[in-house]
């Protein structure tokens, strides 16, 4: 069985096999995401992913409300946590994307309606063979990187935008010998 070259451990093989690349639509789950992707930069996704328990607990579970809601006090408390990357603008931006994504509820309907309209709805599908061919940042990471700083959205960035469309199944860039890719697209 073929995977993408990235998942080089069982923690990344487990996520490789059952999360990355799978379109997902629960606002919760892409705010999730969004936030996780922002706390990555600069770092490994394998560092933020071995902390992602810590960080859903200290989130209430990537609850957009009650993110939106945090005080500097609680902020400041999870900045103390050993158990995140502890970034002061990134801890800071969870509240600020929270903010920003019931903004945009409030106007779309969802967060996923809003995020989804840049692939208009439809994964794109890529057929990448080899690692090298993957882009980090597009065309499309470009516009909607520009549109969510617009809407008020920090740590949002075209390869971080890249990386979130990638890991939120907006994107399928299994490799094609990977066994994913092939799974990805009939589903």
């Amino acid at each position: 069985m073929q995977r993408c070259p990235w998942a080089t451990d069982d923690l990344l093989g487990a996520y490789h096999d059952t999360e990355w690349g799978v379109p997902l639509h629960q606002d919760r789950a892409l705010f999730e995401f969004l936030c996780l992707e922002g706390a990555q930069a600069g770092l490994s996704w394998r560092t933020v992913l071995a902390k992602r328990e810590r960080y859903r607990e200290l989130f209430h579970g990537f609850d957009i409300d009650r993110v939106a809601r945090m005080s500097d006090r609680e902020l400041d408390r999870a900045l103390a946590d050993p158990g995140i990357i502890r970034n002061r603008l990134k801890v800071h931006a969870a509240r600020d994307n929270a903010r920003a994504a019931l903004a945009v509820i409030d106007a779309h309907g969802s967060l996923d309606a809003y995020l989804w309209s840049f692939v208009d709805g439809e994964p794109v599908r890529n057929r990448w063979r080899d690692r090298g061919e993957v882009p980090a940042t597009t065309a499309l990471s470009d516009r909607m990187s520009k549109a969510m700083k617009k809407q008020g959205f920090r740590f949002v960035g075209s390869t971080i935008c890249y990386a979130f469309m990638q890991a939120t199944g907006m994107v399928n860039d299994h490799l094609v010998g990977c066994f994913r890719h092939r799974q990805i697209r009939e589903s």
